[in-house]
């Protein structure tokens, strides 16, 4: 088995219209949208670098043109904030772009499924690992403790396999999940490694083989390119990342790793309202202000 060394590519599938949240994505893609005062895409390239990933890869198609500008040097905004004075607000802006960070941007001309969307990164990733972020998924580390990706990179320098970050649904939600199952090895009382024997996608409760779901957070090695490929193009001519994934099993050991931490599923209204009450209580700024406000409203 090959040894890799290094983690240090990301790829964030950013091309989809975002048609839960309209019309407020109608003109903004939907990772920019801000939980408390960070588009949702920063929070995702935050936990990347935090996991010691320093190429960002961001896979865009139309309409998406604020997030590359997000994270591009904005010479004149800099200038305004140095000559005012707001040196701590030149210092943020600044650092959401460190010297030891490059971006890379590639178009996914059509919506053809997530499999597609990490296809059109192939060229950029090349023969080496990388993690795969679905911004949608916030995803927040325990108090104290590692971000998730972290603690998935972590586990790949051991493994040098394939991870995929999973949490314990409800049954009745193993439908909108892809779900996994296997056998639970390895870290005592704390997050749970599990080789995958078995991987469905969005599975009636009465069939699901766990209640074991994927969450936003892949790491993969660079031989799924060619098993996504080889996948037969389902509804709508996408290719689905699962599939590919499932496809890999049968050459290469996958493993599912339950986390520590939180995930908020922001593709849905209600789990950005939870994220933007959660994280802006956690707020250094505005969190004793937003506590005082919320015991204080009259609730039916």
């Amino acid at each position: 088995m090959e040894k890799f060394t290094h983690l240090n590519k990301a790829v964030f599938p950013v091309a989809g219209l975002g048609t839960r949240f309209l019309p407020a994505t109608k003109a903004q893609p939907k990772e920019m949208l801000p939980v408390v005062d960070k588009p949702l895409i920063q929070y995702a390239v935050e936990e990347a670098y935090a996991a010691g990933i320093r190429h960002m890869i961001f896979v865009t198609g139309r309409n998406k043109r604020a997030i590359e500008d997000h994270f591009d040097t904005a010479y004149e905004l800099e200038n305004e904030l140095e000559v005012a004075g707001k040196l701590a607000l030149l210092s943020m802006v600044r650092s959401m772009q460190p010297a030891d960070m490059s971006f890379s941007f590639v178009r996914q001309p059509r919506s053809l499924g997530l499999g597609h969307a990490v296809l059109c990164a192939e060229h950029m990733v090349g023969n080496e690992p990388f993690a795969v972020l679905l911004a949608d998924d916030l995803m927040v580390g325990p108090p104290g403790g590692q971000p998730v990706l972290a603690q998935m990179a972590e586990q790949f320098k051991t493994l040098q396999q394939s991870i995929l970050a999973v949490q314990e649904v409800p049954l009745e939600q193993t439908r909108r999940y892809g779900i996994v199952a296997g056998e639970k090895f390895g870290l005592g009382s704390g997050p749970q490694l599990i080789k995958v024997s078995a991987f469905v996608e969005k599975p009636a409760p009465e069939v699901a083989p766990s209640r074991m779901a994927v969450a936003g957070r892949y790491i993969l090695t660079p031989a799924v390119f060619k098993h996504i490929r080889s996948q037969k193009p389902g509804v709508g001519g996408e290719l689905q990342l699962t599939d590919g994934i499932a496809s890999l099993m049968l050459k290469e050991s996958v493993y599912a790793f339950e986390y520590a931490g939180k995930r908020y599923d922001c593709g849905s209204k209600e789990g950005f309202l939870e994220a933007t009450v959660e994280l802006a209580l956690q707020h250094t700024e505005v969190g004793a202000y937003f506590k005082r406000f919320l015991k204080n409203l009259k609730l039916d």
